[in-house]
């Protein structure tokens, strides 16, 4: 039996239904992630699962005591309480019943009493509460007033783990975690042996911990199985069916209008069956809820910067007594995206600033470009203006907006970003996290800029907004600088990637090619080659002959062949992995296999050795770029 059976359900806002007949069931030891648009309604859904929430219709029913436990995207937590008092919230039933059984009065039946905290493991609270913040590195003294957004969110996971729940429910539990924390859940998660219902828009930590994909369209559940990358695949394939089917759908509805509109001698002798047809399909295209409409984004590139943006050399960066920055020295050229990587809190703010002109370093130097037009996205929203309309926001004082040269009306253009026109002149507080995402990067992008810095920008959009700014980035003919700890996202936008390595020494930076998986691989190579390079104590001394010392060799200069290999390798690189894709998208048709097998098992076999060319390509230019 089902944990979780949620039927028929129904929920409106409005006009607008969210959930229209939704059915819904959790088994046990599954890891469901629900995703969705902006605005879909998987929040509502989330409460109504968690018991916080009831659907205007349909029937939620549960097994028999099951314990739910619900954490929200911004958790809250009594004001001054302590990181030890927070988390014993989480078993806040179990400590009652204890504290009302030791002061119990004449008439309380103690054997029910002693049976229920038997149930929970309430003799033991305390303790589970300390192994749990132990596991968690969480100080149980702190306060958690004083806590980062990610220390927060750490708390309210232990206060759910410490629960003990049947089924966790998690709204965005990766918002404010750096990618250290957001592996560290992964871990937890995928350990965790009781059942999971979860919202997320990062789409490595649902491909690495979801066993099922539900998504709510337009009111609708649908259910995948498998992670998300099979759930791309599938999906496309049913928006591409679904496109089919209303196309020849609308073909035969003009047919029957066209035949029901003519003459009266027609009309005398029309088949009374066909005129009933023609009332359903009416009855069906009205009932249609069409796909949603996709943002449009649109960058405007300003007037070019030189060649180089920015020039480090041996540049740091020190308050105090803390060291942030130590003997950083790189050059970003135009046109390059560089993503930033590290914990909270180590300078990666500083040290855009630093590359940007709003700070001077304590030592070294920077040599900045010419024309640069810095555009800065803020992951708090701290440009918005709550009381401020939506219009105004976009253009204050005109009702136009100039992108790359041409004019485009406000409502327009809220319109690319999917706002409607009656909402131009809401106030922006009326938005949900998301949407103010959205109005942030439309603000934006109209402004002319030849870089972009953009702080977290992926928190709270949804997955298709996520896809078409990563196609906008790329297309972009500035520099971008990215901050994100959203990890397929800075995979396919960044060309380098600097790296905080403060754990190895204080105040290192290292700057990488490729993107996040470019730099796990580089820094695991890098760290194995340091460990066997690394002298190792002999097993006990021996007295050896006298022997006379070697000089070691410096590392050999690259020949001329070597050189030309070196600079070859990027284009070939390259062209392997433009083969590769053309290939894997073939191969995605499923037409293909019942066409020319014999040519799907050939390409299968091509896109392996392209793998291993890769590998060898990639390694063969690691190790002449590093000599």
């Amino acid at each position: 039996m089902a944990l979780l059976t949620l039927t028929n359900a129904h929920l409106a806002f409005g006009h607008v239904p969210l959930l229209d007949g939704a059915g819904f069931s959790l088994e046990a030891g599954e890891r469901v992630a629900l995703i969705g648009r902006n605005g879909a309604g998987k929040s509502s859904l989330l409460k109504i699962l968690a018991g916080l929430d009831k659907p205007d219709d349909g029937l939620l029913q549960q097994q028999q005591g099951l314990r739910r436990f619900y954490v929200a995207q911004e958790p809250a937590f009594a004001p001054g309480a302590t990181v030890f008092q927070a988390v014993g919230e989480g078993v806040a039933e179990a400590r009652s019943l204890r504290e009302r059984y030791e002061r119990h009065a004449p008439g309380d039946d103690l054997d029910a009493l002693q049976t229920r905290i038997e149930q929970l493991g309430g003799w033991t609270w305390e303790q589970r509460v300390e192994q749990t913040l132990q596991h968690l590195n969480l100080d149980a003294t702190a306060q958690v007033d004083a806590l980062s957004g990610g220390t927060k969110k750490r708390v309210a996971l232990a206060q759910a783990l410490v629960a003990a729940p049947d089924v966790l429910l998690l709204d965005e539990p990766t918002n404010h975690l750096d990618l250290d924390a957001i592996e560290w859940l992964q871990e937890l998660l995928n350990a965790w042996k009781g059942a999971l219902v979860l919202i997320s828009h990062d789409r490595a930590f649902i491909d690495a911990v979801a066993t099922r994909i539900v998504e709510l369209d337009r009111g609708v559940l649908r259910s995948y199985p498998g992670n998300f990358s099979t759930f791309e695949a599938t999906k496309a394939r049913e928006l591409e069916s679904e496109a089919l089917a209303n196309a020849r759908a609308d073909k035969l509805l003009a047919q029957e209008e066209v035949w029901i509109r003519k003459g009266v001698e027609a009309r005398r002798t029309r088949s009374v069956s066909r005129v009933n047809r023609l009332h359903v399909l009416r009855e069906q295209r009205a009932q249609r809820r069409e796909s949603l409409g996709q943002v449009r984004l649109e960058l405007d590139t300003g007037v070019p910067t030189g060649k180089i943006v920015a020039e480090l050399q041996r540049v740091g960066m020190r308050y105090g007594d803390r060291e942030l920055i130590k003997d950083f020295s790189a050059t970003i050229l135009r046109g390059d995206k560089v993503g930033l990587i590290g914990p909270n809190g180590v300078g990666k703010t500083t040290l855009l600033k630093l590359i940007l002109g709003q700070l001077e370093p304590t030592s070294g130097s920077v040599r900045r470009g010419s024309n640069l037009q810095v555009a800065y996205f803020d992951q708090m929203r701290g440009g918005l203006n709550l009381d401020a309309t939506l219009a105004d926001t976009i253009s204050p004082g005109s009702e136009w907006v100039e992108i790359g040269g041409q004019r485009k009306h406000v409502m327009s253009y809220l319109g690319d970003f999917l706002f409607a026109p009656a909402r131009a002149n809401s106030p922006v507080r009326t938005l949900s996290g998301g949407e103010r995402n959205r109005l942030l990067l439309a603000r934006l992008f109209a402004l002319p800029a030849n870089v972009l810095v953009l702080d977290e920008p992926t928190n709270d959009l949804d997955i298709d907004t996520l896809e078409l700014l990563e196609e906008l980035l790329q297309s972009y003919g500035g520099t971008v600088f990215l901050v994100s700890h959203d990890r397929r996202f800075l995979d396919n936008v960044v060309t380098s990637t600097i790296a905080w390595e403060g754990d190895v020494s204080p105040g290192r930076w290292r700057e990488y090619e490729g993107g996040y998986e470019d730099w796990k691989l580089q820094k695991a190579r890098s760290l194995a080659a340091a460990e066997a390079a690394a002298p190792k104590p002999a097993a006990a001394p021996a007295p050896a002959p006298a022997a006379v010392a070697v000089p070691a060799k410096p590392p050999r200069k690259l020949g001329y062949k070597e050189q030309r290999e070196l600079d070859a390798l990027p284009a070939r690189i390259e062209a392997l992995e433009a083969e590769q894709k053309t290939l894997t998208e073939q191969l995605s048709d499923p037409e293909l296999y019942v066409r020319d097998a014999q040519r799907a098992t050939q390409m299968h076999e091509r896109v392996a050795q392209i793998e291993e060319e890769l590998m060898a390509a990639l390694e063969r230019w690691e190790e002449l770029g590093s000599r």
